[in-house]
């Protein structure tokens, strides 16, 4: 999935299987040190591993930092069946009534159009003003524009 151009279109490069390896690492250690992290999301009907979903600290220095990011990927073969939303849901859901989360942000490249109708299908709203650069990129890259989205815990639809 990490090695896949389309999954990873709107990420700096694809991850060779050593960088899989420490992103699994990084994502265990977060989740001891924070009580939550990325989860594996699974096809019900097959019990296949199709990608995951979950929340993260921001690691960069932002204007809305610090936050707790929802986040996002999935295989292609998992595309337009509506997984991303049913589990980012479940998780905004886990974030907001067993953890006590007051906000969760989620952002992406201003190009990244399927990630955005997530963050809106899941009741997250954006501000334009929000916009910013990640700096987590060179300057002048291409996917250096970001898009912030918010949802707070009482604005959860129905």
């Amino acid at each position: 999935m990490n090695a896949d151009r389309c999954v990873m279109a709107f990420f700096p490069a694809l991850l060779e299987r050593e960088q899989s390896d420490k992103l699994m690492a990084r994502i265990r250690s977060n989740m001891a040190r924070d009580g939550f992290g990325l989860y594996a999301v699974e096809e019900r009907m097959t019990s296949l591993f199709i990608g995951f979903t979950g929340l993260a600290v921001a690691t960069f220095a932002a204007p809305f930092t610090p936050a707790t990011e929802i986040g996002w990927r999935l295989a292609r073969q998992a595309w337009g069946k509506g997984y991303a939303s049913e589990a980012a849901a479940a998780v905004r859901d886990h974030a907001f009534e067993a953890l006590a989360l007051a906000e969760l942000v989620s952002f992406t490249s201003q190009q990244n159009h399927r990630s955005r109708r997530v963050m809106e299908k899941i009741g997250m709203t954006c501000d334009p003003a929000d916009d910013f650069i990640h700096p987590g990129l060179p300057s002048g890259h291409e996917l250096g524009p970001h898009v912030l989205y918010r949802i707070l815990s009482g604005a959860v639809p129905n």
